[in-house]
Parts: structure tokens; sequence; C-alpha cells
């Protein structure tokens, strides 16, 4: 694997969870670590991120026992980034009820310039902190740039978002973030005026309902694998986001057809995330399982036409 492939930006955190399955009040989470480690399947990922001294070695092995490069996660004083949030009966809505920026706020990304990487995935980070590490690449040099983001963002980052949106190859949000974004309730509508803003790509995010491709005019949806017991969907879409990004680097191939592929490959690894704590999940999952379900989901979405 070529560790310069692919370069992940955004945060690694220490989480508390509740679910009506559990409790836990240490998670490994943060948005690169969920996405790195799902790219991590096709390519080895590199991470730019900030933590405290307060970052268990062990989350730390989890990550370099995959082969992601760490050389650019930054150590300070003081504490990790923590999240605490609550789930109750709708799995697809998350109550916050603590968050701890802590050294977040001095993420300040710096790049020497040297080994500018093919793919980057501006995971879901403040539009700010996407943009400095934007400035310090060499676009020309990148085959695909892609970016997530959240409602806090657009809400209370607006400009800085508008400036990455215009910057970028590919958006991944979910459904109401579409809809915040552009004013429309249609995501049709939502993704062709997101797409005037820069992006030819978008792809959004539909939680149990599946996913949305947009390709230029090309459209493509497929639906999420049926589950019959989520545990915690915490850094679902998170891994989905890795997941697609990390098949397109290792394939160098972003055609629709390509897109179209990572896209479900996306939906099968993050469908496995939400069967376990954390990343717990898929510290146990292989290839194989990968293509297992792969084959299993291709036999269920069969059209009897």
């Amino acid at each position: 694997m070529n560790p310069s492939n692919l370069l992940i930006v955004g945060t690694m955190a220490i989480d508390a969870l509740e679910t009506p399955f559990g409790k836990e009040e240490s998670v490994f989470g943060g948005s690169a670590s969920y996405a790195a480690y799902a790219a991590s399947f096709f390519c080895a990922p590199r991470i730019v991120s900030i933590v405290g001294h307060d970052f268990p070695d062990e989350y730390r092995k989890i990550l370099e026992d995959k082969g992601i490069d760490l050389s650019h996660v930054e150590v300070r004083e003081g504490k990790t980034f923590r999240w605490r949030g609550r789930y109750g009966a709708d799995l697809n809505v998350a109550e916050t009820l603590e968050t701890q920026i802590n050294v977040l706020r001095d993420l300040h990304p710096h790049w020497n310039g040297k080994n500018t990487p093919e793919n980057l995935f501006l995971a879901n980070v403040d539009p700010e902190v996407q943009l400095e590490l934007l400035n310090q690449l060499e676009r020309p040099r990148m085959k695909l740039v892609a970016a997530d983001t959240m409602n806090f963002w657009i809400q209370g980052r607006r400009p800085a978002l508008e400036k990455v949106l215009a910057r970028i190859d590919l958006l991944v949000l979910n459904d109401g973030e579409a809809r915040l974004l552009t004013g429309e309730t249609s995501l049709v509508r939502a993704a062709r005026k997101i797409q005037e803003k820069g992006p030819a790509m978008v792809v959004i995010k539909k939680g149990e309902h599946g996913v949305m491709l947009f390709y230029g005019q090309q459209f493509f949806v497929v639906p999420a694998y049926p589950l019959e017991d989520v545990f915690d969907p915490t850094g679902a879409g998170d891994t989905f986001g890795g997941a697609l990004i990390g098949y397109l680097a290792k394939q160098q191939d972003y055609t629709f057809e390509s897109l179209c592929r990572a896209v479900t490959y996306g939906s099968i690894i993050a469908s496995f995330t939400v069967e376990r704590f954390g990343l717990e999940r898929l510290t146990t999952l292989t290839l194989p399982e990968i293509e297992d379900r792969l084959k299993r989901f291709i036999q269920i979405c069969r059209m009897p036409l």
C-alpha cells in the first residue's frame, strides 16, 4: 500500500455513549479515527489531528496496527476532545449531553509541502481547519478532494464552509444537512444546488434508508444493508466516508461506475460499525467478511422484473 495515497484530517476523540443496549464511559471515537480505520481496508492512510496526553496508548495502537500513519497527529498538554451522547428508541437521532473541545481548539495543520497526497478526505471538523490544510497542499497533484460536514458547521461556519465547497470534488453529508445547507426540501434539488457551489459529486446519506449519489447529471441510489439489531450508530457516517474514499484511493478510478461501487462498499462497512460500541466491531472485521456481506447484499437487492 502507498502511505501517501490518502490523507485524512479530522478529530480523534474519547466518547461516552449510552444507547438502549448499553452504556460506556470511554469509547474510542472521532471522525478521523473511524474514517481512517475504514479506509485502511483498501489503502494505508495518514491522519492529521490532535490529541491530549490523556489519549490512551491502546487507541493509538489500534490505528497503527492497521498501518495507519500517525506521524502528523500532534500531542498537546491538556485533554483530548471528548463527546458524551445518548440515543433513545430512534437510533437515527443522537442527543448531545456534553462536548469538551479541549486541545481540539488548537488544531492547526502544518504540512511540510512534500508528498502531497493524491487523495484528500476532509473529515467532519471545523471548515476553518479544512481550509488551513487545503491552503498548504498542491491542488494540481491531487486527484480527488472530498469533504464531510455537519449541521453545527453549516449553521456556525457557513462562510468558511462555502469556501471549502468551492475547492472540493465530492461532498458527503446526510439528508438533514443537505436540506439545511440549501434550504430545499427535495434532496434532488438540494444535491443540484450543492453541485453549483463546487463539488461535481454529492453523496447524501439517509441512515437506514440508504444513500444517494449524484455525479454530474448521473444518479445512483443504494439501500442500506438490512440489520435486525443496531447497537451504536456513532461513527457510521464517518466509517462510510472513509471506506468510500479509501476504495477510490486504491482503485485510482474516479468514474461514475467506480463511485457506485465505492458507495456500496461504504454502506456495507458502515453496517458493521453499528454492531458494537465505537471502533470495536471494525477491529475484528476482515475483508472476507466484507465481501461476503456484499455478495449477500447484491442478492437481496436483485429486482424480480
